[in-house]
């Protein structure tokens, strides 16, 4: 009777084993491959002339989703270092795409696409340029443009200010940044025009702490007969920097001008944004985390946020048994980032052992 008692339980134990397996295979991320980079809402159009060939509308949809791609997640002088990429170079990296609309009007063709680029081939092109890419995290700061008029010994902020009344007309879809910008305010005018004499030292936050952000930028765009000046204080929490920036002079009732100062502070305030969160891809930690059976849910969502994880690399499940799911992961990161970046997702760990254990 234990005999066969025994050839029961083992029976029993390797069908346990086959359906853990079997779920996991076709239950888990697909592949565990890490989430691409999605970029949509592509639209290119041609002329439905003889030579018409749909093929070089895709390719040219192709190229056009890259460079949003890159405007997200590089900086602008590191964008320059690949503006001669190759087509076939970009192919390499597209890893699905789709046509959402497509359409014929007056002779011209006209298509929507949504592209996906696989993140690691990306990621691995870049490092072969020796470019290091950013997390593409969306931000808002409070925004407060001020106008010095060095001659006049004046300032502007709300009214006749054209860089605060146009700053939102110039935003590309690529922009991580969004600007919140104060409301008029006589009070604040008020405070303002007061610290006018030592208004570089002045830390704003007078103003800056009726709004519920602790994250701000102070644009003072001093004007003299020579050229403008612009000293922006970017506050991000604890950190406070202070960037310089000169630009020829330029009238505000020129449009062009006023357009070419925003996009140029725009572009500045972007860079800084994603120097503090550059990627080192060099670095691939290779991290051990086992996840206990118990709750399938907890697994699948554990891979989907490994998935989402920009400094996440790579991961694969390296073996399981009756208890415990474990996963190695490959992180473009120190362990303290990678326990903060989870940490922010509601996951902790118990990292006493070599293998760490989610808890």
């Amino acid at each position: 009777m234990r005999f066969i008692a025994k050839i029961i339980f083992s029976k029993k134990l390797y069908i346990f084993f086959l359906f853990l397996s079997l779920y996991i295979f076709f239950f888990s991320t697909v592949k565990f491959e890490v989430k691409a980079f999605e970029i949509n809402n592509i639209d290119v159009s041609k002329p439905f002339e003889m030579d018409f060939n749909k093929n070089d509308v895709i390719n040219e949809g192709f190229k056009k989703a890259f460079f949003e791609l890159i405007s997200l997640i590089l900086s602008s002088q590191d964008q320059k270092k690949i503006d001669q990429i190759k087509l076939n170079e970009i192919k390499s990296m597209v890893e699905t795409f789709t046509i959402t609309e497509e359409k014929f009007v007056d002779e011209i063709y006209y298509v929507n696409l949504g592209v996906s680029f696989n993140k690691k081939n990306v990621f691995n092109y870049l490092e072969k340029k020796n470019i290091f890419p950013s997390i593409s995290q969306e931000k808002s700061f409070l925004f407060i443009p001020i106008i010095i008029d060095e001659n006049k010994k004046d300032l502007l902020i709300f009214y006749n200010n054209k860089v605060y009344t146009e700053w939102k007309n110039y935003s590309k879809s690529y922009h991580l940044i969004k600007y919140i910008l104060p409301e008029e305010d006589l009070e604040d005018l008020d405070i303002i025009k007061k610290k006018y004499e030592f208004i570089e030292e002045y830390d704003f936050k007078d103003i800056t702490n009726k709004y519920d952000l602790n994250s701000s930028i102070i644009a003072l765009i001093f004007k003299n007969e020579k050229e403008l000046r612009v000293l922006s204080r970017i506050t991000d929490g604890d950190s406070i920097i202070l960037k310089n920036n000169t630009f020829p002079l330029a009238k505000f009732d020129n449009k062009k001008n006023l357009e070419n100062l925003i996009i140029n502070l725009k572009t500045i305030y972007e860079d800084y944004w994603k120097a503090s969160n550059q990627i080192n891809t060099s670095i691939r930690l290779i991290l051990n985390v086992k996840v206990n059976n118990k709750d399938n849910l907890k697994n699948l969502r554990f891979e989907e946020t490994l998935s989402e994880n920009d400094l996440v690399y790579d991961f694969f499940i390296s073996k399981f048994d009756k208890d415990f799911t474990y996963y190695q992961i490959i992180f473009n990161g120190s362990p303290n980032i990678f326990l903060k970046t989870m940490n922010d997702k509601d996951y902790t760990f118990d990292t006493q052992n070599k293998i760490w254990i989610l808890k």
